[in-house]
């Protein structure tokens, strides 16, 4: 979470949505770079609105708008997918060596899944009790330059963004089956996507 006090703009971290290398580029502009521990950093929009936002409009922050990137649903699994074989994991309970990704995406479906595939949702990360989308401005992955205009035109600057904190590639199959049970079970998740710019 980056914390731009003067602008009045919070840049909410979405796990595996590519914005590390945002983030680096970003900090040295921030008033406040929430780095550690992960709960903080990857603070969702409940718990901000929770707790940081109070305490920001107690020092006369207010109107602060929030900012976030949402990922395409499958893309974002497969990400969550890759990162999860990297070769310290293998042996991990959270380890995605020893299952395939349709596999991945089932567990995922279940109302309990498996450490492997407990990766948590956007539409939660996002939505709050008022709307599905709890944040000010949401930008897709799939259209990253719209958020570095923003950010550019928002903070008067030019940025240099390096690719940071990628997952290995590796080409993932995803029956048509498992597709279609995702895109039933997880509609909200694509609804939220299809709001984002981009």
């Amino acid at each position: 979470m980056l914390v731009f006090w003067k602008e009045r703009l919070v840049f909410l971290s979405v796990p595996k949505t590519g914005t590390t290398a945002y983030e680096n580029a970003l900090a040295p502009l921030a008033a406040m770079s929430i780095q550690d521990p992960p709960d903080l950093k990857h603070a969702p929009i409940y718990r901000y609105n929770r707790f940081f936002r109070p305490m920001f409009e107690k020092f006369g922050a207010d109107g602060m708008e929030t900012l976030a990137v949402v990922r395409e649903p499958i893309s974002w699994l497969g990400s969550w997918y890759r990162y999860r074989r990297r070769p310290f994991v293998k042996g991990q309970k959270n380890s995605t060596h020893e299952v395939s990704f349709d596999e991945f995406v089932l567990g995922y479906l279940n109302d309990k899944p498996p450490a492997f595939a407990n990766v948590g949702s956007q539409a939660k990360f996002l939505g709050d009790k008022e709307s599905i989308i709890g944040v000010t401005h949401l930008f897709k992955y799939e259209a990253l330059d719209r958020a570095r205009e923003f950010f550019e035109e928002r903070l008067e600057t030019t940025l240099n963004i390096n690719t940071l904190n990628v997952s290995p590639q590796m080409e993932l199959e995803l029956s048509a089956a498992t597709r279609r049970d995702f895109e039933r079970e997880c509609a909200l998740e694509y609804e939220v996507w299809s709001q984002g710019i981009g």
